[in-house]
C-alpha cells in the first residue's frame, strides 16, 4: 500500500520548463550562440547539466556570471503569469489527509520560493527538497533516499510522480515506483522502467486506487 507520494516540481505541478528554456536562450543569444529546443533536452532535461556550458567551462568566472546572469532573467520571467499546470490543485485536493506527501526538486531554492509565493501549493506538502538540501541531483537516486528518510515509510510504501527520464531514472535507482506524466517538453521520450505513463495529473487519484 502507498502511504507516501514524492511529487517533482517542474513540468508535474508548475509549468516551468519552457521558461527556464527562454532564459537560458537569451543569455545564449548575447553571445552569439543560437540555443535550440533539443540541445536544452539533451542537455538539461536528459542530463541535469547546464547549457551555459555552450558558453564556458563549468567553474569559470565567466560561466558563475552568465548562470548569475541567467538566474536573474529567469527569476522575473517566473512573475510574468499563473504557472500551475491545469488539474494540479483537483488531484493535491483528492489525495490530501491521505497519503505523507513532499515536493521533491532539483530546483535553485530562491526560484522554488519565487515560484511558489503565489501558487497556494505548499500546504498540500509535508515537506520539501530543493537543490540546497542535496548536493547530488537527479538522476542521482540521493534526492529521493532523503524523501524516503523524510517519509518515515519504506520504499515499497512510497511512489514518485515525475515527467522527465532523467527523475524516473533517480527514482527508480532509489529502489521507487514511479508514474510519469510528460510534459509538452518531454513526450515522446523513453520511459521504460515507470509503473505507470499517464496523460495528466487527473488521473492520479484514480490510478493510485491499484496501488
Amino acid at each position: 500500500m502507498i502511504k507516501a507520494i514524492f511529487w517533482d516540481n517542474d513540468g508535474v505541478l508548475v509549468d516551468t520548463e519552457g521558461i527556464f528554456f527562454r532564459a537560458n536562450q537569451e543569455i545564449l543569444a548575447g553571445l552569439g550562440i543560437s540555443l535550440r529546443w533539443e540541445q536544452f533536452e539533451e542537455i538539461s532535461l536528459g542530463r541535469g547539466e547546464s547549457v551555459i556550458r555552450l558558453a564556458a567551462n563549468p567553474g569559470t568566472d565567466t560561466f558563475e556570471k552568465l548562470r548569475r546572469d541567467r538566474d536573474a532573467v529567469y527569476a522575473d520571467l517566473l512573475t510574468r503569469k499563473p504557472l500551475v499546470i491545469d488539474g494540479v490543485r483537483e488531484a493535491l485536493d483528492a489525495l490530501k489527509g491521505k497519503y505523507v506527501m513532499g515536493i521533491v526538486t532539483s530546483s535553485g531554492h530562491k526560484h522554488f520560493e519565487i515560484i511558489h509565493r503565489q501558487s497556494g501549493l505548499l500546504p498540500y506538502f509535508q515537506f520539501v527538497l530543493t537543490m540546497k538540501d542535496c548536493p547530488q541531483t537527479k538522476p542521482h537516486p540521493g534526492p529521493y533516499l532523503k524523501a524516503i528518510e523524510l517519509s518515515d515509510f519504506p520504499s515499497d510504501e512510497c511512489l514518485v510522480i515525475e515527467d522527465s527520464p532523467r527523475g524516473l531514472a533517480a527514482a527508480t535507482s532509489a529502489g521507487l515506483k514511479c508514474i510519469v506524466i510528460p510534459s509538452n517538453f518531454t513526450r515522446g521520450r523513453d520511459f521504460a522502467g515507470a509503473c505507470n505513463v499517464l496523460d495528466s495529473i487527473k488521473d492520479i487519484p484514480s490510478v493510485l486506487k491499484e496501488f
